[in-house]
C-alpha cells in the first residue's frame, strides 16, 4: 500500500486530525467542529466546519464521500455526494451535510461528518474531433447493458 504525506493545519484548536477507521480503511474521518449541536431538519443542509486546512500533495485529489453508517442509519450525506478537495485548494475543509431523512438529525462537536479518500487523478487533454470511434456498445446510454 502506497503512502503520501498529506500536510494539515488546525484552524481551530477544537479540530481533530483525519483518522482511519482501521488499517485498510479507504477513508480518513473528518470531524465537526461546533460550538454547540446543531439540527439539521429534513430535506436540508447545513454546511458543516472541520476546522481544518490541508496541502494535498499535486497529482492527487481529496474525495469526501459519505460515512456509510451516518448516511444509512441516519440519512445523512454530503449534499454534492462527493466533495472535491483540489491540492492547490488551502481553505477550510468544509462538509455540505444534507439531511434525507424525514427526521430531524443533530450533529455534535467531534462528530465524525464524512470521510476523505486522497486518490490520483489524469489531467485530461479535450480535445475537439469530427468522428469518435466505434464500438459495440454505441450511444447505449443509461440501461442499455441489460437490466439485471
Amino acid at each position: 500500500m502506497e503512502q503520501k504525506t498529506v500536510r494539515f493545519i488546525k484552524l481551530d484548536s477544537r479540530a481533530v486530525a483525519p483518522t482511519y477507521g482501521t488499517q485498510f480503511a479507504a477513508g480518513a474521518d473528518l470531524r465537526a467542529v461546533l460550538d454547540e449541536p446543531v439540527t439539521i431538519e429534513p430535506g436540508k443542509t447545513l454546511l458543516m466546519h472541520t476546522g481544518i486546512a490541508m496541502e494535498i500533495p499535486e497529482g492527487l485529489v481529496g474525495l469526501v464521500y459519505a460515512r456509510s453508517g451516518l448516511a444509512s442509519k441516519r440519512g445523512l450525506a454530503p449534499a454534492n455526494c462527493v466533495g472535491v478537495i483540489d491540492s492547490d485548494y488551502r481553505g477550510e475543509i468544509m462538509v455540505a451535510l444534507h439531511n434525507h431523512s424525514q427526521e430531524a438529525q443533530t450533529i455534535e462537536h467531534g462528530e465524525r461528518i464524512a470521510q476523505m479518500v486522497i486518490a490520483p487523478y489524469v489531467f485530461a487533454n479535450y480535445t475537439e474531433t469530427e468522428s469518435l470511434t466505434d464500438t459495440v456498445r454505441g450511444e447505449g446510454g443509461f440501461g442499455s447493458t441489460g437490466t439485471k
